[in-house]
């Protein structure tokens, strides 16, 4: 949710500054804005309602300064309206701010405020920050920043310049990131890499509770007792073309075809052929510990909380551990209980969501090891967890995850059978689960090879208002995220169930106007779930059904029959939500929806 970029070098700062905003496109965003300095003690500043083209087209070809801040705001407090667009200034015009989180104390702070003169112009609780800055500054920014920082509670990722000031900015971390990047002569900021990437790739994660101060010339970070942090910068290893569209017209689209390479690196190096087990460096467990786990627990959000669904039925089929895996919005505020023994997982794409952190830190503090699985490196569950798996999704831009989930789906795969081959796990069965995951890449390319049609499929239902979603064991996660794919891109009403639910419910939606998409294996739950296809076909509703290539049966009791390559049936959550996201990806094509960047959405849910 929203992004921040900032730049101090010798370059034109409103160029860098409008392209690391595009690259932050996919956050989620309905305004933007951008603030230079210019030199003579003024500070330029232009705002606009809507994409980031509109900005570029409002920015004069010729706007100098050297220095700057820009913003893409996803709304809060107040509307989507020019007024309340990023960047904020205080009465004088020369402090400028732009500002991620929430501040949760900003009425009784605007109160103060308006009491000693100053006049707001904005709805936006990011307003009083600028003004709250001028109140203590006397010549020097950033002791300016850290008193104003007193007084706020909630939640900030926060970068202000000042127009006494030339090629300063200040930067501060509480709850919603930053990073610094290090460039030759020039020194960058972002509430994520992509900001700056195509500057440099030399990066510094900032903590909750920093201060930076940076000028061309390099930063200082400093803590909230003015204590200086040293800290190394770390090094972005994936190539500037990662984040391109290449031959493709969106990201989404690349990130559904990429899915055999993604998942092919979630396994690499990972695979145990000799001992037929899996191994992960980075859980930071030792084995003794590892045999003890008498629970494992799952924290997670979205489409990331599907795959912990997933991960926590394999557990416990596969590996015999008691599992679950809860909403982190939830855990956090029911004062969970963390027993003995118990192993907790904080799962996250962007490593950055908010519900997700805040639960892990409260479960940390109870005293339990909480593993993060993450995609992306230095991200700040990855760096405040006790261990975990990175999944080498690489970068996914657009907002709908899929490329991601697969590969968190391969951490959980990856972890059953580490702790299977722990404890009941013969070997024998070991090695069917290990070739079993190792042919899933080869598996994905067969499913993309239909793409044409599974599109025909989308093309013919994309009208439709309103659709259920079904699935049994493993695969009811899976029906869980195809309806939530179909909603978030298309707009379109989705419902996920377990099939044998249908009739406690769902079934009275059944009509000519709602299609039912069936999830069917060929395991023991496969009669089970054809016996609700006829439920629903003798009410009148349209059936698809994405299931097991060559079961004519089911190929004949349904509408529309997308096959999927026969396997070990463990491993279909893989290959059944190909066609799923697919579906979703064509639907909202025909239907002329923004796929990369659906409306009301963000990449990464930095705020609650």
């Amino acid at each position: 949710m929203c992004g921040i970029v900032g730049y101090a070098g010798p370059r034109r700062a409103s160029p860098i500054l409008l392209e690391g905003l595009k690259r932050l496109e996919y956050r989620g965003y309905d305004s933007a804005g951008i603030a230079i300095g210019r030199g003579d003690g003024s500070l330029s500043s232009v705002r606009t309602v809507g994409k980031i083209q509109a900005l570029k087209d409002a920015v004069p070809k010729d706007l100098g300064g050297t220095w700057g801040i820009g913003h893409t705001r996803w709304a809060t407090h107040g509307g989507v309206t020019q007024a309340n667009t990023h960047p904020h200034f205080d009465g004088s015009g020369k402090i400028a701010v732009v500002h991620n989180g929430i501040i949760e104390n900003y009425r009784a702070l605007r109160e103060m405020l308006a009491k000693e003169g100053v006049v707001f112009t904005s709805e936006t609780d990011t307003e009083v920050i600028p003004n709250l800055v001028a109140r203590y500054y006397k010549g020097d920014l950033e002791a300016a920043v850290k008193a104003a920082l007193v007084h706020l509670e909630g939640t900030y990722g926060i970068a202000v310049i000042h127009a006494d000031e030339p090629g300063r900015i200040v930067g501060a971390r509480n709850g919603s990131p930053l990073v610094v990047g290090v460039g030759e002569g020039e020194t960058l900021l972002g509430s994520d890499v992509m900001a700056f990437i195509s500057s440099t790739s030399r990066v510094v994660y900032l903590n909750d509770g920093e201060i930076v101060s940076l000028d061309p010339s390099g930063f200082r970070i400093t803590d909230r007792s003015d204590s200086r942090v040293d800290r190394a910068a770390d090094a972005v290893t994936w190539e500037l073309g990662a984040i391109e569209k290449g031959e493709y017209p969106c990201f989404m689209e690349k990130e559904i075809f990429e899915q055999p390479d993604s998942i092919g690196r979630a396994l690499g190096g990972r695979l145990d052929q000799d001992n037929a087990t899996a191994k992960l460096g980075g859980l930071n467990l030792d084995r003794r510990y590892q045999r003890a786990v008498s629970r494992v627990n799952i924290i997670a959000a979205g489409t990331s909380w599907h795959a912990s669904l997933v991960g926590a039925q394999l557990l416990e089929s596969v590996a015999r551990i008691p599992a679950s895996a809860d909403v982190a919005s939830e855990v956090r505020y029911r004062n969970p209980v963390v027993e003995r023994d118990s192993l907790w997982f904080a799962v996250s794409q962007s490593g950055e969501t908010a519900d997700t952190l805040y639960a892990m830190r409260e479960i940390q503090r109870k005293g339990a090891n909480v593993l993060g699985i993450c995609n992306v490196v230095g991200s700040t569950i990855a760096r405040e967890s006790d261990g975990g798996v990175y999944v080498h999704s690489g970068p996914e831009i657009a907002v709908a995850s899929t490329k991601a989930f697969t590969s968190q789906l391969a951490a959980f795969y990856l972890f059953t059978l580490h702790m299977a081959r722990m404890r009941d796990m013969s070997r024998a069965e070991g090695e069917r689960f290990l070739a079993g995951l190792a042919a899933v890449p080869d598996m994905i390319k067969t499913v993309l090879g239909r793409r044409d049609a599974i599109q025909a499929v989308a093309k013919k239902y994309s009208r439709r208002r309103d659709f259920l979603f079904l699935g049994r064991g493993l695969l009811y996660p899976i029906a869980l995220e195809g309806a939530l794919k179909l909603k978030e891109i298309s707009y379109i009403h989705a419902e996920g169930y377990p099939a044998g639910e249908i009739k406690h419910g769902p079934i009275a939606l059944v009509c000519p106007e709602v299609p039912t998409v069936f999830l069917v294996s060929d395991d023991g739950l496969r009669e089970k779930v054809i016996s609700n296809i006829r439920e629903v076909k003798a009410r009148g509703g349209p059936a698809i059904a994405v299931g097991v290539e060559g079961d004519k049966e089911l190929e004949g009791i349904v509408d529309d029959f997308i096959p999927v390559p026969k396997m070990d049936s463990r491993f279909y959550p893989f290959t059944m939500v190909v066609p799923l996201q697919l579906f979703a990806y064509f639907c909202a094509l025909d239907l002329g929806r923004d796929v990369d960047q659906p409306r009301n959405l963000a990449k990464s849910v930095t705020v609650e």
